[in-house]
């Protein structure tokens, strides 16, 4: 199995779609720094770069070039920063997926083991929604959807269950825009519940 790592998806966001993503990575790698004594790159300095591409942002409403190019810049320069923070994570991760996430980053995806379920999402139609689908479980009856919110729940008791289903899909509404989501399923067989799967994760949009 390949070592899993940081995916460096967020290069390909859009600069609105960066801005909660990075400030979450700030605060997950904070509110984690029994793990990640000392990042490469100082957050203090980090958030500052995030409130001025914010702030570059904003400028580009009135248009022009100059705070277009202004924004670009800032775009760049935010973006190697969280690359060098993916690569600390990397590091201190050493392939673990727990403690990727707990970074606020996504992983690489895995080949699907035999022994779990796949599961994928998506965005909805309408913001604030996803689409959970799953693999068919042989002789499943019905499914269990859950979720958690910002962080990775370490046991049982930070996980939401949003409903159930008899089709290995669902939709997930009134989720908050910006925010990074978890989720995860098992399924009901005539033999008992499941496992329940790896839990996959998305920013809301």
């Amino acid at each position: 199995m390949k070592k899993i790592k940081v995916l460096l998806d967020f290069i390909k966001y859009s600069v609105a779609e960066k801005i909660p993503f990075y400030r979450n990575v700030i605060a997950r790698i904070k509110a984690n720094s029994l793990t990640f004594v000392t990042p490469d790159k100082d957050l203090a300095s980090v958030e500052g770069l995030v409130n001025n591409l914010d702030a570059k942002l904003i400028e580009t409403e009135n248009g022009g070039h100059t705070a277009t190019v202004a924004l670009h810049t800032a775009e760049g320069i935010t973006d190697d920063a969280f690359r060098i923070l993916a690569a600390y994570v990397n590091r201190i991760a050493d392939g673990d997926e727990n403690i990727i996430l707990s970074s606020g980053f996504n992983t690489t995806p895995q080949p699907t083991s035999i022994n779990k379920r796949e599961l994928t999402v998506e965005d909805g139609e309408i913001s604030g929604t996803v689409k959970l689908i799953a693999k068919a479980v042989n002789g499943a009856s019905s499914y269990i959807w859950q979720y958690a919110k910002d962080i990775l729940p370490t046991d049982e008791t930070g996980w939401i269950t949003s409903g159930y289903s008899t089709r290995a899909s669902t939709e997930i509404d009134g989720l908050t825009v910006g925010a990074k989501y978890y989720f995860r399923m098992p399924a009901i067989t005539t033999s008992g519940v499941t496992g329940f799967t790896s839990a996959i994760s998305l920013i809301i949009r």
